[in-house]
């Protein structure tokens, strides 16, 4: 059991993370940009330190910063959440080799299955039924050339990260035009990762998650089945 743990988040997802800890007895350190200074994961923290002034690329997702942050304070070990730097291998890579230990998965496994691409390339080569789609798309050209075989409405999708972040639909060329460089942007200044790519969306869908708890060894556990169906703003309500 670790001492001391530093949440490398915000908000709700940093709180949920503090009250863990404190059931379990362990010391919670929180960061914080200076806009985040009055939130609640800062109060709850019992210790809070600031990534200071700018937006998430320069302080949430500033890797170098956070690992200094979590030496200073003598933490064991850095829970990213989700978001941010969670699906981020380079991260838990860096951790590996500050000695911190990194609560999730391995940085093998992050490079396989936390890009959304690379993660329908493995289920593809699985013969997993799947949504017709594109791999990485490197021009708004190639998007329009692929839009045009898959049929509108596609989904835009940012490959990295998760929570709705970089999704948008487009029913039609124009939509998809004025979308791609803006979806690229959510993608670099949210995760570090501009790649986008697309997949045929389909109207009135429900959204069924299967959660899948594994100890890293090869010994894995289904937790059952979600219905994500209702949402906000391509955000899990339930």
């Amino acid at each position: 059991m670790f001492d001391k743990v530093l949440i490398a988040n915000r908000g709700a997802i940093a709180c949920r993370i503090l009250r863990t800890l404190r059931e379990l007895n362990v010391e919670g350190i929180a960061v914080y940009s200076e806009a985040d200074r009055a939130s609640r994961h800062v109060s709850l923290a019992d210790t809070a330190c600031s990534l200071g002034d700018g937006a998430a690329s320069v302080t949430y997702l500033d890797i170098a910063k956070i690992l200094e942050i979590a030496r200073a304070q003598g933490a064991q070990a850095i829970h990213p959440g989700y978001g941010f730097l969670s699906e981020n291998a380079a991260f838990a890579e860096a951790c590996e080799a500050a000695g911190i230990a990194f609560i999730g998965p391995t940085p093998a496994q992050l490079r396989e299955f936390g890009l959304k691409h690379t993660a329908r390339a493995i289920a593809a080569e699985q013969g997993v039924p799947m949504l017709e789609g594109t791999g990485l798309l490197d021009s708004l050209d190639a998007a329009l050339e692929a839009a045009q075989r898959i049929g509108y409405p596609v989904m835009l999708k940012s490959t990295a990260g998760g929570g709705g972040i970089g999704m948008r639909v487009c029913r039609s060329a124009d939509e998809l035009a004025a979308q791609f460089d803006n979806v690229k942007r959510l993608g670099q200044n949210n995760f570090s990762d501009a790649g986008v790519f697309l997949e045929k969306y389909i109207e009135k869908a429900r959204h069924l998650e299967v959660q899948v708890f594994g100890d890293g060894k090869g010994a894995a556990i289904a937790l059952g089945v979600r219905d994500c169906s209702v949402q906000r703003r391509n955000q899990n309500v339930l």
